[in-house]
């Protein structure tokens, strides 16, 4: 049997060799020799067909770190992979469309501001909704002290995750700059917590200009503090400061994630930035809404990680964006320009929410030590109360060892009274 160069293959394949060489690194494409002495890869004439449907699912948008679900898996299983794909595409093609068509119309009427108005009408139910909340935080089994913080009120959940040595200082303040939020009237959501942003960020440089950094290259998420059911509640550890064991969060000084949840009416406007998560939970679903802004995460979107191996990573709570990273130490540490440009910057958005609907906002102290299969089933039972829900979250997280602070605020969507 003849054997192919990689540079015939890849003619043949219609692949680049710096992709063949990729996808040989991640496993989807293993060349079927590779010469001892030179390096140099050679493959089968039957491993084309494999090729070209790497190639066709790296044309339709699919992430690499997918591809190998649907090439590894029987006939009729990787359909149902790729018809789950495509509904995802559809639907966010779709919205993406919607979005699109409301702007073109928007901004071709000369509007120099968009007001709280102006959002698109498909975007809401039209409904007044309210939320029954909940929120707490645990220090966990091993960490010393608490540097997560919650709070949660009628209209407002947030959960932030401080890191550094004065972490519990910058998570409470991210907090503080939101709390304001539960009793202003309804307004443009976006700028609101936009505006709230740039007030916590102040914040976690004041707090930084108190706590010199460290020597480590990335911040690392670390732990809660507060609880609070029924009322606005936030109780940031007093503990003294210190870099938490195992939190290379020196270079950046202090800071904190934060994600939060504003309802105004019928529309939820959604903060975030760092590794603390939000999801909905809908028809039976788990939804993760949030983007983890981690170095693990950027490895899998480039496809060169799985979720799976992330999980295991020496590098899983190592941030690219939080509040308080400097961007000009970040710089001099080699960070990619593109990283160094969004350090700071926090994703907003506004959701469709609806009666029925459940959010979870959580640090990773939860999301680190127990498997979406157990969220989902505890967030899927109806008769736990927020509270209670809260409350079996965190005992979860501490049988599974407690590794870090554990933060939770849980918000059921209601239609208002």
């Amino acid at each position: 049997m003849k054997l192919l160069t990689i540079g015939e293959f890849a003619r043949l394949s219609r692949l680049s060799p710096k992709a063949l060489r990729l996808y040989d690194d991640l496993g989807l494409l293993r060349p079927f020799r590779v010469d001892a002495w030179s390096g140099y890869r050679y493959y089968q004439p039957a491993q084309l067909e494999r090729a070209r449907l790497v190639a066709w699912l790296r044309r339709l948008g699919m992430p690499l770190a997918q591809i190998g679900a649907v090439v590894d898996a029987p006939p009729a299983e990787a359909a149902a992979v790729l018809t789950a794909f495509l509904r995802v595409t559809e639907a966010e093609f779709s919205e993406r469309q919607r979005l699109a068509q409301f702007l073109i119309s928007y901004l071709s009427e000369g509007a120099t501001a968009m007001p709280f108005s102006s959002v698109p009408p498909s975007s809401a139910s039209g409904v007044p909704l309210a939320i029954r909340y909940a929120a707490a935080s645990d220090i966990g089994l091993v960490r010393e002290r608490n540097q997560d913080a919650v709070a949660a009120g009628p209209r407002l959940v947030a959960v932030a995750d401080g890191f550094g040595p004065a972490g519990d200082l910058a998570s409470a303040a991210a907090i503080d700059a939101l709390r304001q939020l539960d009793a202003v009237a309804p307004g443009d959501l976006l700028n609101v917590l936009s505006d709230a942003v740039s007030a916590a960020s102040a914040a976690m440089r004041s707090i930084a200009a108190v706590s010199p950094p460290g020597a480590a290259p990335v911040p690392s998420s670390d732990a809660p503090s507060g609880s609070s059911s029924g009322s606005p509640s936030n109780a940031p550890s007093n503990a003294p400061s210190g870099s938490p064991s195992g939190s290379p969060s020196g270079a950046w000084g202090s800071g904190s994630t934060l994600t939060a949840m504003l309802l105004s009416g019928s529309r939820l406007g959604l903060v975030h930035i760092g590794d603390s998560r939000a999801y909905l939970f809908r028809d039976g679903g788990l939804f993760q809404i949030t983007h983890d802004h981690s170095v693990t995460q950027s490895m899998i979107d480039a496809g060169r990680l799985t979720p799976e191996e992330a999980g295991s990573h020496p590098q899983r709570s190592l941030l690219v964006r939080a509040l308080g990273i400097s961007p000009a130490l970040m710089r001099e540490s080699g960070m990619p320009e593109a990283q160094v440009s969004e350090a700071g910057t926090a994703d907003l958005s506004l959701l469709d929410a609806r009666p029925g609907d459940r959010y979870l906002l959580c640090s990773d102290g939860l999301t680190a030590a127990v498997a979406v299969s157990a969220i989902r089933e505890t967030l899927a039972d109806a008769a736990l109360s927020p509270e209670a829900a809260v409350g079996r979250l965190i005992a979860l997280a501490n049988e599974a060892g407690g590794p870090d602070n554990i933060a939770c605020a849980l918000a059921d969507i209601t239609a208002a009274a």
